[in-house]
């Protein structure tokens, strides 16, 4: 009954005064009287209201190309190719489903499906476009005619791309579009030249060890079938026909990198030149290996390759510039929209710096986030949204979704979308305030400005964190420190300089832009140094798969892209993330796809490697994977290993001992001794011991092993039924356990002859 000092609301008779004895019907059914206690209700409430406002119109466009790229992310989790026009149909069908529904409620699950559909067939009908023959087999010998497309001057070789005309082998028809080729340096050919060469072909790069990044996908979608290297001299002849507008346009770029690098040489050299060039063309590769992996230690790494911080300061300098220039004129910044023109300047300059600089992805995700905010000072509209950002996505997943999986895309993107999150939050308005003198004065002296570069570095560091953790298995401690040291002075001296530079050359000044130029260099590589120095500089992160990155990404989304409290679940994901990822275990064995390299975990968690091979990159990757500082070079990595000219052997952690076995009469012993043998021979029938031999490595490429008993538990690079176009699969491949389990011996034949005083008797 109700109350008895609280007499019934009018109107709401006898039921209604006792709704506050009883529960609601429904709070009952959803669990009881614990359900409608008021801070139960409250926060449901507050849910229900944030679910609502983050809802609202105009704010789920963001994650339309979150869907389209998990979409993508489908398409590439595949094990075998899809059907392309399966894939279309289904997209059409569901996007046309969204259409029916766009005045319900369900619309908006609907147009994320139709984008999660969208994204699936996009990839798959640019993989079936760019659809070509890639290398299986190694070719020893082959005669390559064609025209060279791009070229690369590095630190110890160059490498060119060549567009194959015609292709000569002793193995019969077959035909590769383009081969990427090594060669002495400085016996690159002229991009645009057309050569005949003989050269030798290795298959693309698969992942070195279950987990890694792929670089034979990469090769695929440059069109890129094979690698090698040239045998002998290279003969540039006339071409049998005319290589088309896109080698022209080749040519004439590439001349235009050289002259200007060839103005830089003039006045810079070593390091200084190399990272000048790399900053103004997009050519890094001439950069020396210990200043390289310094910048990456120190966390400027990302200033090497041009992405939105390149693009942002091209078009900044001359949006202000022009627009400086103009405000000089009497009376036309009155009259005339010269922020317009300035926007106008500035964009036709970032354009040319996208084509000067070879148009790489993260170049052209950061063209297309600077043109889109251009576009919309423009038209009058607010630049720096998250809409900005799902427009500059979109157009790069619809154009490329292979960047998806790039290391580039991922960090650039992520990066940006803290940063776009910090604006939103009013970074600009967050120091020196109006209404505070003392925060006002220090502003005059950069206070301010140094607060946001302090924090903004901070973000975008920490935004990056997880995917540099990921595919370089290192993250950097002190990269805020390092630039907040370095990035004024590139910002403010190195890059305008540049520019400077860039439009003073053809007038034969450029030379003192150079200079200054060297200057700031030199500064961002003492601080490099210096911070690469500094103790712990270098944070190794051990290997981890890929569910703990796709958590941190959507952490990282709810963060940015939620308004309401509700943001602070990603908060949550991220955490969870970082236990998952630390809560990975490490294999105890990797062994390489070619069979002659395998890395055994020790007693005291260590690997040793037994290489008889040369691949010092191999031993690089697995050293880093598991978080182990010593370099290829390090003798302690063959502590405990034992080698002849048959084999080697190695102890595991428990005393057994793994076997490599190169020669056919090491099987038989290793067979009886050890407790796995590796071999790239066919193992016999009748060994007792763990095997990994021929077959299996040849269809599953390398692999990693985890011990499971007596046995081990097996991951490969291709799991069993994989079949990829940058990885095709062997017509025979077998079915291969995912474990390596004791076989019991087989019973010994036993001898039927009867004794030999026996063997003349007559029955």
């Amino acid at each position: 009954m109700a109350e008895p000092d609280r007499p019934p609301s009018r109107g709401r008779g006898f039921a209604g005064s006792i709704a506050d004895v009883w529960p609601p019907r429904r709070a009952a059914q959803a669990g009881g009287y614990l359900a409608d206690t008021p801070t139960w209700s409250s926060l449901l409430a507050r849910l229900k209201a944030w679910a609502h406002a983050e809802a609202a119109a105009g704010r789920l466009l963001p994650w339309v190309p979150v869907a389209f790229g998990a979409g993508i992310a489908l398409y590439f989790a595949a094990d075998h190719e899809p059907v392309p026009w399966v894939a279309a149909v289904l997209a059409l069908m569901i996007s046309a489903g969204a259409f029916v529904l766009r005045r319900h409620r369900l619309f908006p699950a609907a147009v994320m499906i139709a984008a999660v559909a969208a994204g699936f067939a996009v990839a798959t009908a640019r993989t079936a476009r760019l659809a070509h023959t890639v290398l299986a087999r190694p070719l020893f010998s082959v005669t390559l005619s064609g025209f060279v497309e791009t070229r690369d001057i590095r630190e110890r070789t160059d490498r060119f791309v060549l567009r194959v005309t015609e292709m000569e082998t002793a193995r019969g028809e077959i035909t590769l579009a383009r081969v990427r080729l090594s060669v002495r340096k400085g016996m690159a050919p002229d991009v645009g030249s057309f050569v005949q060469l003989k050269a030798r072909l290795l298959p693309p790069l698969a992942p070195l060890r279950p987990g890694s990044y792929d670089f034979s996908r990469d090769m695929f979608f440059q069109s890129i079938g094979a690698s090698g290297f040239v045998m002998g001299a290279i003969k540039t002849v006339a071409p049998p026909q005319d290589g088309g507008f896109g080698l022209h346009y080749a040519a004439f770029m590439q001349g235009l990198r050289d002259t200007i690098d060839a103005r830089i040489r003039a006045r810079l050299d070593g390091d200084e030149r190399a990272i000048a060039t790399a900053l103004l063309t997009g050519r890094r590769d001439a950069i020396t290996t210990p200043v390289n992996d310094a910048m990456f230690i120190s966390g400027l790494g990302h200033v090497l390759s041009i992405s939105g911080y390149h693009m942002a300061v091209v078009a900044g300098v001359v949006f202000f510039a022009v627009r400086a220039l103009l405000a000089l004129i009497p009376g036309l910044h009155v009259s005339h929209p010269i922020k317009k023109w300035a926007a106008a300047a500035a964009l036709v300059a970032a354009a040319f710096y996208l084509l000067l600089s070879g148009a790489e992805v993260a170049t052209q995700r950061s063209f297309y986030m600077t043109a889109v905010v251009l576009i919309a000072v423009l038209v009058d509209r607010r630049a720096i949204t998250f809409r900005t950002l799902a427009v500059a996505a979109m157009i790069v997943l619809a154009i490329a979704p292979e960047a998806l999986v790039h290391p580039s895309f991922q960090m650039s993107f992520a990066a940006t979308l803290g940063l776009v999150a910090l604006v939103q939050l009013g970074l600009p308005h967050l120091f020196a305030t109006p209404d505070s003198s003392t925060t006002a004065r220090i502003a005059l002296w950069g206070g301010r400005e140094l607060a946001m570069l302090l924090l903004a570095s901070l973000i975008a560091g920490l935004a990056t964190t997880p995917y540099a953790a990921f595919h370089f298995h290192r993250v950097t401690p002190y990269g805020v420190l390092a630039n907040l040291a370095a990035m004024p002075v590139v910002s403010a001296l190195v890059m305008p300089a540049g520019l400077l530079g860039l439009l003073a050359a053809p007038l034969g000044l450029d030379g003192p832009f150079w200079s200054l130029m060297g200057w700031g260099i030199d500064w961002m590589i003492a601080v490099t140094r210096w911070v690469a120095n500094l103790p712990g500089a270098v944070g190794r992160i051990h290997a981890f798969g890929i569910g703990p990155v796709i958590a941190a990404s959507l952490g990282l989304i709810l963060m940015g892209l939620l308004r309401t409290p509700l943001r602070w679940s990603g908060a949550g994901l991220l955490a969870a993330s970082i236990l998952w990822a630390l809560m990975t275990p490490q294999p105890d064995m990797l062994i390489s796809a070619d069979g002659r390299n395998v890395a055994v975990r020790g007693r005291e968690g260590r690997l040793h490697l037994i290489r008889t091979g040369k691949d010092a990159f191999l031993a690089q990757e697995w050293l880093a994977a598991d978080a182990d500082a010593r370099t290829p070079a390090d003798s302690s990595l063959g502590d405990g290993v034992s080698c002849d000219d048959a084999g080697c052997v190695v102890p595991l952690a428990d005393g057994r001992f793994v076997s490599l076995a190169l020669r056919a009469e090491a099987l038989e012993d290793d067979c009886a001794r050890a407790a796995l043998v590796v071999t790239v021979r066919q193992a016999p029938p009748d060994c007792t011991a763990l095997v990994v031999d021929r077959d299996r490595l040849q269809h599953q490429g390398g692999l990693a092993l985890t011990r499971r008993g007596d046995g081990f538990a097996v991951e490969a690079v291709r799991p069993n039924g994989t079949q990829r176009p940058w990885w095709p699969a062997a017509p025979d491949a077998g079915d291969f356990q995912a474990t390596l389990a004791p076989r019991s011996p087989a019973p010994r034949s036993q001898d039927a002859t009867p004794p030999e005083a026996e063997q003349g008797a007559v029955d």
